[in-house]
């Protein structure tokens, strides 16, 4: 069982405080609507707020990159792997058309009311049902080829639209990658791929999962993981 305190802040819009039982430690999560802590049981707030201070620099960074901005007709996606714009259209319905150069254009009423929630969330769903159709067309094949590569072996892969994250692989070898990653560069959608692919063979993250990782990107492993730790979903 948990209480919930909700806070007005400046730079996380509100802070969502949760008491639960069984928490010995702060904990922190950035979302779209704001920051979420969860403590122990009879924590003081002066003190919790106190302790949020220490990380409010970086956590008002990382609240930035997640922040949900209204999409209109200036939306673009422009990763080195999808491309994404919107554009007005004559007709009275949204449609999605993936073009010839690989780009995808989300066409909508030339007169649409994009300050009224249920379009944005249709928007916002045409975009990611058309992320995860280009991610299942993309993906795939990548992560066959780095296992081909490497000698190493998985039963299937699931492309899922998970936010929190990248990727998953089981005991049983079905690895799940997010159509998230198609919003980060390259050669960071090869780490994630390696990584789960590293888990085919060793399922935990101790020193020889990572001199497995290392020795498949050249001894950047933990470099590539620093990186993609500063990235979060735009959308």
């Amino acid at each position: 069982m948990s209480t919930k305190r909700i806070i007005e802040d400046k730079d996380f819009c509100r802070i969502v405080i949760a008491t639960r039982r069984g928490a010995r430690n702060i904990t922190m999560r950035v979302k779209p609507d704001g920051l979420y802590l969860t403590v122990p049981p009879y924590s003081k707030t002066d003190k919790v707020l106190s302790t949020l201070e220490q990380f409010r620099a970086d956590l008002r960074e990382r609240f930035r990159q997640v922040a949900v901005r209204p999409i209109d007709f200036s939306f673009r996606i422009e990763a080195d792997c999808f491309r994404l714009s919107l554009s007005p259209s004559h007709l009275k319905c949204f449609t999605v058309r993936q073009m010839p150069s690989g780009e995808v254009t989300v066409f909508c009423p030339e007169h649409t009311d994009f300050s009224n929630e249920a379009v944005q969330k249709l928007v916002r769903g045409a975009i990611l049902r058309a992320m995860k159709k280009v991610a299942a067309e993309f993906l795939p094949p990548l992560l066959h080829v780095w296992a081909e590569r490497f000698g190493l072996t998985y039963r299937k892969v699931r492309i899922t639209a998970a936010r929190s994250r990248w990727g998953s692989c089981t005991s049983a070898k079905t690895i799940s990658l997010s159509c998230y990653l198609m919003l980060v560069p390259s050669h960071l959608i090869d780490y994630v791929i390696l990584h789960e692919l590293a888990h085919t063979r060793e399922m935990n993250h101790g020193p020889h999962f990572w001199e497995l990782l290392d020795s498949m990107t050249a001894g950047q492993a933990l470099r590539l993981r620093g990186e993609l730790r500063r990235f979060r979903p735009s959308f």
